[in-house]
């Protein structure tokens, strides 16, 4: 496609490209709505707009908005869905229903490049930055998918890599005039780029979740290759210090390895680090990496490094909240196509790119 993609511009950028040719800030918010929140992708069948400008838009612009290329659905309900852009690249995005929270997990790159190893996206490889508009379009062009209640930037890629357009896809999702979900429900997730996350908390309302995976930074280094460059403790000391307003939450996700990071001096240190803090503490299950590729088995982990037992979750939830930690143990969802934690890209041919 030609020309400048709707989805991805704000409200105003639609209105610097119209008022030229007589057209109002009103028209131009028109135009948002129908691309974000009716989720129209023919502009001739955009809303309280005139024709001519249905016109002048088809001339220089298109919506921007196109499906997913395959979907996979899991027992408990959560679809996997394909996306693959004009340039090739693919990246997946998760549906999770669950009650009356609908949840979209949107990925921000094709690949990773942060090379966090019990990662199937690292081990998939980079392959570009996502634009804020294809970023949006994860949410909003999903097919028989109702408005989504919370937006998480979770899936494939490290946001903060990308700040520049997760910063713009928030203000979409968020905006009035755009997909119009609460700050409050939008939560971005990073393994920890100081500078993206100044930047972040900074220009946005929307919640920050850390993934820790340990609170020790040499052991934390050896698995999340970022903790060298940009220490854990030092982002946290700056989300820590970082006043809340609104509905705003600062997270940890703390994945959970059994007898690797879960022993009682591990506790201890977690407690120490976050007593007294507004940070809340996620405890995660690991799921291991199935193959990639049936030639290249390297997801099957050789050390038989497996998840923390529920039960060890459990207490390390019980002695984080007796201690005055707000915690809780998260539920995994769509293990059996490879949609939860960790796994996305773990369905992906990185030869042939079919899903």
């Amino acid at each position: 496609m030609t020309g400048t993609n709707l989805c991805g511009s704000t409200a105003d950028e639609i209105y610097n490209l119209i008022k030229p040719l007589g057209f109002t800030q009103s028209h131009a918010v028109s135009v948002a709505v129908s691309v974000y929140r009716k989720r129209i992708a023919d502009i001739f069948q955009f809303q309280k707009i005139p024709k001519r400008l249905m016109e002048e838009l088809y001339k220089t612009t298109y919506s921007g908005i196109f499906s997913p290329a395959e979907s996979i659905r899991s027992e408990d309900g959560s679809i996997k869905y394909l996306f693959r852009n004009g340039e090739g690249m693919v990246y997946e995005t998760v549906y999770i229903p669950e009650g009356k929270r609908k949840t979209v997990c949107v990925s921000t790159q094709s690949g990773c490049r942060m090379g966090c190893p019990f990662c199937a996206t690292g081990k998939f490889g980079f392959h570009g930055n996502l634009s804020a508009g294809e970023i949006v379009n994860q949410v909003i062009s999903l097919p028989d998918v109702p408005d989504p209640t919370h937006v998480v930037f979770m899936g494939m890629g490290e946001p903060l890599d990308n700040t520049d357009n997760v910063l713009k896809a928030c203000r979409i999702l968020t905006a009035e005039w755009g997909v119009s979900v609460s700050p409050g429900k939008v939560t971005v997730s990073t393994v920890g780029i100081t500078p993206g996350v100044i930047d972040f908390l900074r220009d946005s309302d929307c919640n920050l979740t850390l993934s820790l995976y340990s609170p020790f930074s040499g052991q934390r280094g050896t698995i999340v290759p970022a903790e060298r460059l940009f220490p854990a403790r030092e982002i946290i000391e700056i989300m820590k210090n970082f006043g809340l307003k609104g509905k705003r939450r600062m997270s940890v996700a703390y994945v959970m390895f059994g007898g690797v990071n879960d022993t009682d001096e591990h506790l201890v240190e977690l407690i120490h680090m976050f007593k007294g803090s507004h940070i809340r503490v996620n405890l995660v299950p690991f799921h291991k990496i199935p193959s990639i590729r049936e030639a290249e088995p390297y997801g099957n982990d050789p050390t038989g490094i497996t998840s923390s037992t529920s039960e060890r979750m459990l207490y390390f939830k019980h002695n984080l909240v007796i201690s005055g930690i707000s915690a809780s143990v998260r539920r995994s969802r769509g293990i059996d196509v490879n949609a939860a934690c960790g796994l996305l890209a773990s369905g992906l041919n990185r030869s042939s790119r079919h899903y």
